[in-house]
């Protein structure tokens, strides 16, 4: 499982960076944090208790933007922190890759400027369900789900920052159980490789 969280997220990087060669207008890379809570009733949580469906969530991406129109980017989100920790820590796999389509509302040159964004991605788990704790997991399974995402934000002045709330939710689908809820939200802070 290690191994292929590992070559899962170099194989990403790899893809995306293959597309950025391909246009010239303008695509560029950054990273972003998001830092909040969620409600799941089916994957185990390193940081909250046994029985507790859900718990604080961190992580970081490496985004890969491409301008599609004047206002309008596609990102690519690839989170490196959680897939990363769980696999190494745990043996467990937690991959929530994502396409956003962010639209930049207000004039350049206005100092903020908001914009939104919503996208969708994917839920990939392999672990202990919620009631098991992180000394003593249960028996390991696979889910997988579509995530659908919201994000507001504003940019912060003319620098490489912005920042804004994230909303998500997911319906979990494990063989042999009832559909599950993933849903949460959080704040994000962006930058943007110059």
């Amino acid at each position: 499982m290690k191994r292929f969280s590992v070559l899962f997220l170099l194989a990403m990087i790899v893809l995306t960076n293959g597309v950025s060669a391909q246009d010239e207008r303008g695509v560029s890379f950054g990273i972003h944090i998001l830092a909040g809570g969620r409600y799941d009733n089916v994957r185990m949580c390193a940081a909250s208790p046994a029985g507790v469906p859900g718990g604080p969530i961190g992580e970081l991406y490496f985004d890969v933007l491409i301008p599609v129109s004047e206002r309008g980017t596609v990102a690519f989100n690839i989170p490196l922190f959680r897939p990363i920790m769980f696999a190494l820590a745990f043996d467990m796999l937690q991959l929530e890759p994502l396409v956003m389509y962010e639209y930049m509302l207000g004039e350049e040159g206005a100092g903020m400027r908001p914009f939104i964004g919503g996208g969708l991605g994917m839920i990939l788990h392999y672990g202990p369900d919620y009631n098991t704790s992180a000394n003593e997991p249960g028996e390991p399974f696979f889910s997988v789900g579509p995530l659908f995402n919201g994000f507001f934000g504003l940019t912060l002045g003319e620098s490489n920052l912005s920042a804004g709330i994230k909303g998500f939710y997911s319906p979990l689908f494990t063989r042999g159980q009832s559909i599950g809820t993933v849903a949460g939200g959080g704040l994000e802070l962006h930058y943007t490789f110059p």
